[in-house]
């Protein structure tokens, strides 16, 4: 693969350049890579329309289709996200710390970039741009390698945006696209040490494992979201009702959509009729008080409290207390995004200390973990590990830190 490995020191050697770019010539880069993406809709959009196709053609899911199609709506998603990553501050050059020594050394903890940010995806083209938008904000050169399905759009994507570097004086490598969608190329992508700095996996359980499996770089796992909603018994079930919906429906092929349902059994048999109806057209599968209570829940496969469905499907369990219900959601958790509705302090900060998970949210959807939502502009994805990132993925977790010594000929 030793076009891949030029690929990736183009990429390299346009790093080194962006660490250096002041704030004002990235916004620059970004407000009008914004522009033309929506100049250009119509060849983004028949780009797009050519991946859709086929893979309507190839009979692929609606789940997936979801996730590969590209509307006018979200061309200007695309676009207003590179225009708040402008206006979000530059984290390169942060100082997180500084102290000074008894002997007098003076000593600088400040954020710096990481280098080649390297993220392999499926479908979903707007990454494309978030990815490169985030990078370039953060200053690090983005290394690109989407499925085969995207291709099309991925291409029209990157076009677009390296015009938008080479106008304003940037590294065009700012941003390098793999075009190679083979498997050989995904796995030599992963084993790409000296080159890539960290990689980023966005994409499903088959995707993950082949990273785990074959990459030898630095690795941040952008991981599945089985995302549970827990009913408390003094939950205010008309809230509760509109948080599991919109939990639920409103996309639920994110990974920040609830999968499980978890309701307290006081008030289960008040609530899973009225969600039931709510939730019209989705399959809602549970144990046997869930059923009990309401008869048109189907019974539950032991893994499917485990599932990220990404579909109209839902897991519900009913539990006897707050202690079960944390239980449950630990054991079954992929540590994504767990929510509880309570009117009960003391609760909901139990369920908030315990539960292991990257966000926790307190009467609140799920479907608000995300990177735009917590005001980080675009994302790089969610990280459900613990190291060095953890929840949505913004500027800050594109980079790193190096200490910075001032002495005054000071030696050991």
């Amino acid at each position: 693969m030793s076009d891949l490995g030029a690929l990736g020191r183009r990429a390299k050697e346009a790093a080194g350049a962006l660490a250096l770019v002041p704030t004002s010539d990235k916004d620059l880069a970004l407000h009008t890579a914004a522009d033309l993406l929506l100049e250009r809709s119509e060849e983004v959009l028949a780009a797009n329309a050519d991946d859709v196709a086929r893979a309507e053609a190839a009979g692929t899911g609606p789940t997936v289709v979801d996730r590969l199609r590209l509307t006018a709506e979200r061309v200007v998603a695309m676009a207003d996200g590179l225009r708040q990553v402008a206006a979000l501050a530059d984290p390169v050059g942060e100082v997180v710390a500084g102290w000074v020594r008894p002997n007098g050394l003076r000593i600088q903890q400040v954020r710096v970039p990481l280098g080649v940010v390297a993220i392999i995806y499926e479908n979903r083209p707007n990454v494309t741009s978030d990815a490169f938008g985030l990078c370039l904000k953060s200053g690090n050169a983005a290394f690109l390698r989407g499925s085969s399905a995207a291709i099309s759009s991925n291409q029209a994507v990157a076009e677009v945006i390296r015009e938008a570097l080479a106008k304003t004086g940037l590294p065009e490598d700012a941003l390098v696209l793999v075009d190679d969608t083979s498997r050989e190329s995904a796995v030599a992508f992963m084993r790409l040490r000296g080159v890539v700095d960290v990689l980023i996996p966005r994409g499903g359980p088959s995707l993950i494992a082949a990273v785990l499996e074959h990459a030898t770089v630095p690795v941040v796992i952008d991981g599945a979201g089985n995302c549970h909603v827990y009913v408390d018994a003094t939950a205010d079930l008309a809230m509760a009702t509109e948080i599991v919906v919109n939990a639920k429906t409103q996309r639920p092929s994110v990974c920040n959509a609830a999968e499980s349902l978890v309701v307290h059994q006081s008030v289960a048999g008040e609530l899973l009729p009225t969600l039931a109806e709510a939730l019209a057209g989705v399959e809602l599968v549970g144990d046997l008080a869930a059923r009990e209570a309401e008869p048109s829940i189907g019974p539950a496969e032991p893994e499917d409290f485990a599932t990220e469905f990404l579909g109209p499907k839902m897991s519900v369990a009913v539990v006897p207390d707050l202690d079960a219900a944390i239980a449950h959601v630990n054991r079954h958790s992929s540590g994504h995004s767990e929510a509880i509705v309570t009117a009960d302090l003391a609760a909901a900060t139990r369920f908030t200390r315990e539960v292991d998970a990257a966000a926790v949210l307190v009467n609140a959807s799920t479907r608000f973990v995300d990177g735009e939502r917590f005001g980080f502009g675009a994302e790089i994805g969610i990280s459900t590990q613990k190291l060095h990132a953890r929840g949505p993925m913004g500027l800050r977790e594109l980079t790193t830190t190096k200490y910075v010594v001032h002495g005054d000929g000071h030696v050991v």
